[in-house]
């Protein structure tokens, strides 16, 4: 298991911290052992996972973990996660990958009860650190309930997320359960422009918002047209199948 004072001290002091270079060593591990390792990545959505499954892929079996409880509506909320479930089953068949999925149940209540005070805080802010945080400690909770070797989030491929913050979360976290975290800035080797690119090739609805309620109301989103259109999408969708890609212990 990996801690964060080893990878402050791979810096120089005062320097800041690459979590690219970080993960680029625990790959580099991972060949040099003959290693390829069962990763459990938490997803808010499917764009953040395109670039991310194209690269994580070449070294471990990923199961993607959609849990988003900070999303609203709730038709944004399943709408999301029929797309996430759509782009895994193309990746695999375009690439002969054998990505997987998991989907947590929507408690949005739960996630209030953590963020209520700071629902007037600007986006990026405390309100979104105890969101990371509380998301990471639901996937290394499930990571640790299904003998995964490690958890992580691709939300560090978005430009809008602090990979830093996120990161050092992660590296508490494992401390609460037996699943190592995996550092990661996925932004990095270009790899937002490439999950934009990946985006267009495969027709992947990307949100205008991260789902959160008091962002969505501070961004100015109509969260009517929103929800109208999210219900329609899954409504013609609903019924896809995805079994093939869902997760067997």
């Amino acid at each position: 298991m990996l801690e964060y004072d080893e990878v402050v001290k791979m810096f120089q002091e005062g320097q800041k911290i690459n979590y690219d270079e970080v993960l680029q060593k625990v790959i580099t591990k991972w060949e040099t052992t003959d290693e390829r390792p069962k990763v459990l990545l938490h997803s808010c959505c499917a764009p953040c996972s395109t670039y991310t499954l194209e690269y994580m892929t070449q070294y471990a079996d990923i199961t993607i973990y959609y849990d988003n409880p900070n999303i609203h509506p709730r038709m944004e909320f399943e709408r999301r996660k029929l797309v996430q479930a759509k782009f895994i089953q193309d990746f695999n068949k375009k690439t002969n990958h054998n990505v997987t999925f998991i989907a947590a149940e929507y408690e949005p209540t739960k996630w209030l009860e953590v963020v209520r005070d700071l629902k007037g805080e600007p986006e990026g802010g405390a309100r979104c650190t105890l969101c990371y945080n509380y998301r990471l400690e639901r996937v290394a909770k499930k990571a640790q309930e299904l003998g995964f070797d490690y958890f992580g989030s691709a939300l560090t491929i978005s430009p809008h997320k602090n990979a830093r913050i996120i990161n050092k979360l992660g590296f508490d976290v494992q401390h609460v359960y037996d699943v190592s975290y995996l550092p990661s800035d996925f932004k990095k080797r270009s790899g937002y422009k490439r999950s934009v690119e990946m985006s267009e090739e495969y027709n992947v609805y990307r949100q205008c918002y991260c789902g959160c309620l008091f962002a969505a109301r501070q961004q100015g989103v109509d969260l009517k047209q929103i929800n109208k259109d999210a219900r329609e999408y899954v409504t013609q969708h609903q019924d896809d199948d995805y079994s093939q890609i869902m997760y067997e212990k």
